[in-house]
Order: structure tokens, then C-alpha cells, then sequence
């Protein structure tokens, strides 16, 4: 899936808009490669969640075999012990970063400032880090459907509560509280 489609997946309200569907009221909003099938854990989300933590441990596995390469380039090439070790800390660092930035997005919304997109670049080099979030949190949910079940039941009770306060005819109830005041 593509870095576009995917912004376009999250874009619009975080709550879920209303549905003009028969059941009206708020939508899930889609997870990549689970869509909504998170809300009710149904069309084939437990093998969904197989496939992405599977998945995302082999490009990670994957990922370290290429930095291997890069690395025994490095040595072949004798650059010397020092700008060995600051790669290997690079990569190390960035990892890092990247998984925990991965990991609380699977938890809360990012700020969307600039710090974000400075560390960007830093997520891109430590993309096995990345990965790896992906891997552990698959594991136990659908990567970032924690936050989403509570952004989506939050505005179903919004909805109810709103929807529960305008039932009924608006005349009946004043004919009702008029005959009430009369007697």
C-alpha cells in the first residue's frame, strides 16, 4: 500500500463521520490492512493479524540482513573501527526511536508538529525498529486498534446520547407539558 493511500485512509474527522447508510451515526475509521473488520474481529481478522505480524517479522529479518551487507561493505572497504561503530550506534539509535514513535502511534494520535516530521528521516533509517513495533503489537491487537475502539465507541455514545435527547415529537412533548401546566 502506498504512503498516499494510506494518509487518505486516516484523513477526516479521528471520530468516525456520519454514515447517510440506514444505520446512521458514526463509521469506524479503517486500520491499514484490516480495514473495519477490527470492530467486530470478524472477515478474516485473526489470520489479518497473522499475515501483518508474520509479515513485518520477515521485512524485519529481512532489514537486518541488508544493514549486514551494508555493514560487511563497510569492512571490506577498511574504513577504520570508528565510523564502524558510529554506524552500528546510528542504526541503534534510530531503531530505537523509530519503534518507540511507532509504538505510542499505536496508542495516540501524533501532534502533527514539527518535531514529528523531524523525526521522520530518523523512523525511515530505523525502519526495523519500526517493524518490530508492528510485529510485538500484532501480537496482541491490530496495530493502533486500541485507540481507535475508544475513538469510535467515545462517539457512538456522543451519537446515542445526542440521538436519545431528540426522539420523539417535539409538539407531543409540548402538548403534554401544556396540559400538565392547565391542570
Amino acid at each position: 500500500m502506498s504512503e498516499q493511500s494510506g494518509q487518505s485512509e486516516n484523513s477526516g474527522s479521528h471520530t468516525g463521520g456520519t454514515s447517510s447508510g440506514a444505520g446512521g451515526g458514526p463509521q469506524p475509521e479503517p486500520i491499514r490492512f484490516f480495514g473495519t473488520t477490527w470492530v467486530g474481529r470478524d472477515g478474516g481478522y485473526g489470520l489479518r493479524r497473522a499475515g501483518v505480524a508474520i509479515g513485518s517479522l520477515v521485512a524485519a529479518v529481512a532489514g537486518c540482513l541488508v544493514l549486514r551487507l551494508g555493514y560487511q561493505g563497510l569492512d571490506i572497504a577498511d574504513v577504520g573501527g570508528f565510523v564502524n561503530m558510529l554506524v552500528i550506534l546510528m542504526f541503534a539509535v534510530c531503531s530505537a526511536v523509530a519503534f518507540r514513535k511507532t509504538w505510542e502511534s499505536f496508542t495516540r494520535r501524533p501532534a502533527g508538529t514539527a518535531t514529528e516530521d523531524a523525526l521522520r528521516t530518523l523512523k525511515a533509517i530505523g525502519f526495523v525498529g519500526a517493524l518490530l513495533a508492528y510485529f510485538f503489537r500484532s501480537l496482541a491487537e491490530a496495530p493502533g486498534e486500541k485507540l481507535r475502539r475508544a475513538e469510535y465507541e467515545t462517539a457512538r455514545s456522543q451519537y446515542e446520547k445526542r440521538r436519545g435527547s431528540r426522539t420523539g415529537n417535539p409538539a407531543a412533548r409540548k402538548g403534554k407539558s401544556a396540559k400538565s401546566r392547565r391542570r
